[in-house]
């Protein structure tokens, strides 16, 4: 198998599982919780029902709304195929890719505000303003951390440190944890930031966004969410993978995801929610925390 055919299989691979890990983390929290939960495969079941339906628009919109979605989950699709996935570098990689895969992402975020906003819902609006200023906060962080992970691979004296398939590749793993793992929390609205299955609308912050989506757009915005959460988890997949052949690698890298969610449901299932004024807090201390592990990289 030729290497692009290879990065094919597993950029489908990705689109194809990514909805098992919202369903690995809602189980993992039913089993500690004592309940037996829904089903791993809830989430599928979730995004082929929602587009079979059709969609309740209100008459205040303008096409923005419905645009949210889909641009949401086309930029993550683009960002997700600038990763190296199952240890293959991505065939689409060049020098400061990271930059692109980052303001991608915050293209789909600003949509889906603007999708919010649109609806002229108070509670919406709300939300909206919440995930501006988390995500004015986490995305500093986001940069820190991938610059960290850059400033290692012009150490080594790698060609391509800039590319996100270079600086994922065989790189310590101890580098990531210093750029602080809280990110993926953080960007997934998952707790102690967000928790995704509350249903009071003063708590909420992405949730209280997509009120008034239905339908296929719903679908839209769950897969990607799914699609994004695989993003992340990939990230530090990527530097804890050792080197070895590359379906050993592809096999280690799935497993690695999958314990990432393993993770994340536990962490969900043994903390609460943080109160709204100590999310800034916590990723402020994980962008100082970030800042000191890229001037460690520079000095040693």
């Amino acid at each position: 198998m030729s290497d692009l055919a290879f990065y094919c299989f597993q950029y489908a691979l990705a689109l194809l599982l990514a909805p098992l890990l919202p369903g690995i983390i809602a189980r993992i929290k039913a089993k500690v919780a004592g309940r037996h939960g829904k089903p791993v495969l809830q989430l599928y079941f979730d995004i082929f029902k929602g587009l079979r339906k059709g969609e309740v628009i209100s008459q205040v919109t303008t096409p923005v709304f419905t645009l949210g979605p889909v641009v949401g989950l086309a930029t993550v699709l683009c960002a997700l195929a600038l990763l190296p996935l199952g240890g293959m570098a991505s065939p689409l990689r060049f020098s400061g890719d990271f930059l692109l895969a980052a303001y991608l992402l915050g293209l789909g975020r600003f949509l889906t505000m603007l999708a919010a906003l649109d609806t002229g819902s108070s509670f919406e609006g709300m939300g909206a303003s919440r995930e501006a200023a988390f995500s004015a906060l986490s995305e500093p962080v986001l940069f820190l951390c991938l610059l960290t992970l850059v400033g290692v691979g012009s150490t080594l004296g790698m060609h391509d440190a800039l590319s996100l398939s270079g600086m994922l590749g065989g790189r310590p793993a101890h580098e990531w944890l210093l750029g602080r793992a809280e990110l993926l929390l953080v960007e997934n609205s998952r707790i102690p930031v967000d928790d995704p299955t509350t249903h009071l609308e003063l708590t909420m912050i992405h949730e209280v966004m997509i009120l008034d989506h239905s339908g296929p757009s719903l679908s839209f915005i769950e897969y990607g969410a799914a699609l994004k959460l695989w993003f992340f988890a990939a990230l530090p997949a990527g530097i804890l993978v050792p080197d070895l052949p590359l379906w050993q690698q592809s096999l280690c890298w799935l497993a690695c995801i999958f314990a990432v969610a393993v993770l994340v449901g536990i962490v969900e299932s043994v903390m609460a929610r943080l109160r709204m004024q100590k999310v800034p807090v916590l990723l402020g201390g994980a962008a100082v925390l970030s800042a000191l592990a890229l001037i460690l990289t520079q000095v040693r």
